[in-house]
Formats: structure tokens, sequence, C-alpha cells
């Protein structure tokens, strides 16, 4: 099993996390607030609860970003629900309850809720994706692409691992990647590029190679390349290449190489791509252009005294 599939789910995917992670935060929190806080002016200091309420169905994801968001505002979360839950179901679920002096939480809220709303999102769009794909009889990986966000890929990935998926490579540094426009920068020659990765990267970096045809994957291999991405092949294009490639280098622990296949993939053609021959199935569906999970967070009116119920709550 992949640890995109236990860590989630029995795990604690935070301890993933750089220690440079925390550092964003407080980026974002100086973006959202540059100079004068006017309404934190409006609301003063006193001692506040507000509830974090989930208004529509999805992944929960995104914990530590929004305990970070909370914890630099000298305020505290107390959660409901876990991490990888199944949220929103119930008209606006009360999942945790944040307190502190009334400024801060109203200063941390809508950078927190942004980072939970798109990691629930990508968390929920990747669960989905492969719960389809087990549906249809595929075991193996499903992961995410490095078509993220440019400032925001970490939460991105943490969003896809907590919807069980793999987040593929986090940076260019992770693996080396071969792509059409590297072929062609070294004359076209797929033995060339892959020698030159071998060079450079040592035994540690793995090296894939994007292929167009399976002539392209059998020279990649044969070249010494790790992993071979079948890119933009027709359903049963791919079962006939990734079956002769398997043939011809193994299968398993004997395998030269792992089969990726991507291009294109979304919920609604995926399946057609299913078979055992495949290693790796990568979509950037899961991460890009999905819908986010609708949070709100509801600040208990004054006069009650924490007693009010979620849908009392006062508009931030």
């Amino acid at each position: 099993m992949p640890i995109t599939e236990g860590a989630p789910r029995h795990g604690n995917p935070a301890n993933l996390l750089p220690p440079s992670w925390k550092k964003s935060i407080s980026l974002w929190l100086e973006e959202d607030t540059p100079s004068f806080d006017y309404g934190g002016f409006v609301v003063g200091d006193r001692p506040a609860e507000a509830r974090l309420l989930a208004k529509s169905p999805g992944i929960l994801a995104g914990v530590p970003f929004f305990n970070e968001v909370f914890r630099q505002l000298d305020c505290t979360v107390e959660w409901h629900a876990k991490e990888g839950d199944e949220v929103g179901k119930e008209k606006k679920q009360h999942v945790a309850t944040v307190k502190g002096p009334v400024r801060c939480v109203l200063l941390g809220e809508r950078v927190a809720l942004n980072l939970l709303a798109r990691c629930s999102g990508i968390a929920t769009k990747s669960d989905s994706l492969l719960s389809l794909l087990r549906k249809a009889g595929y075991k193996n990986t499903l992961a995410g692409t490095r078509k993220t966000t440019p400032g925001f890929r970490l939460v991105e990935k943490y969003g896809m691992l907590v919807g069980g998926c793999d987040p593929h490579r986090q940076d260019l540094s992770a693996m080396t990647m071969l792509k059409d426009n590297h072929i062609w920068a070294c004359g076209g020659s797929i033995p060339t590029a892959v020698a030159a990765a071998k060079a450079s990267a040592g035994f540690a970096v793995k090296v894939e190679v994007e292929c167009l045809t399976e002539e392209e994957a059998n020279t990649a291999i044969e070249a010494g390349a790790d992993v071979v991405m079948l890119d933009n092949f027709t359903p049963d294009g791919v079962r006939v290449a990734s079956k002769n490639l398997k043939d011809r280098w193994g299968r398993g622990v004997n395998a030269r190489a792992l089969i990726e296949v991507s291009g294109g993939l979304t919920e609604d053609n995926v399946a057609d791509y299913v078979c055992d021959d495949i290693d790796i199935i990568s979509s950037s569906s899961i991460h890009q252009g999905v819908k986010h999970v609708d949070f709100s967070l509801k600040v208990v009116p004054k006069e009650t005294n924490g007693k009010a119920g979620s849908g009392d709550a006062a508009e931030t």
C-alpha cells in the first residue's frame, strides 16, 4: 500500500511538512493586512469564540495550516473533526471552535478559510477520482502533477496526500523528468538525454522520460530510465503498449521501469485507461480548477456567552 493511501487515514500527514512552511503563513497574513487593521479597531480585543462551519460536503484537509494561522494570532483551535474526515453532509456542520481576541479571530478568518477551502477541495477531488478508479478495478497509484499554483504548492500537494493520492514529484529537484523539449534540445536523442541526467543526478534521483510512442518507451528503458510516461495515448494504445513493455522489461519487483500514463485524464475518461500493466496514472484534474469545500467562520454573539446554536452565530 502506498503511503498516500496509508498515511492520511492512519498516520499524521502533518509530520511530512518541512520547518519552513510556517513562514508562508506569516507572509500570507502580512499580505492580507499590510498596514492598519481598521476592522480590528472597530471590534476591539475582547475574548471571543467563533465556530468553523462546513457548508458543503467534502474531505477535511489543511488542519495544520488553519491551526498555524490562529497560533500566530494568539488564538486557539479545538477540532471536532479529524483530518481526512468527510464533513458537511449535515447543514452547517460545526467542525472546529476558534477562541481568542475578537480582533485576532477576524484577522485570521479569511486567510485560514481560503487555505482550508482550497486544500479540502483538492483532497475531495483526489478521493473522488481514486474511488472511481478503485471501482473500475485499478489497484495501483493515482498521482497529481507539478501543475500547481506558484507559492501554494505545498498546500496543494498536502491536499492530494490527504485525499489518498501520490503528490508526484515535489519540484524540479525531486526527480528528473525529461519531456519532449528536453529531448529535442538534445538533438532528439533519448539515450543522450538519459545519460546526461544519470550523470548529473547520481543514483539517488530517478529519471522519467515522457514518451509519445511505444518505440520511444523501449528506447528510454533501454537507456536506463526508471519511469516512462505514455503521454496522450488512446485507451487501446495504452493497453497494447503497457502490456508489450511489461512483457519485454518485466513486471513487479523484476520490472526494469515503472509505466505511467498521463495526458488529459479526468473523471469522464480515466476509467477507460484502467489495466493491470499501468503502475501510475497521473492527472492534474485532482488539483487544477477543483471546486472548493465551502467553510465559514461565525463569531458567537457576545450576549449568548457561547450558548448559541450554530445557526445563531453572527456573520463575519
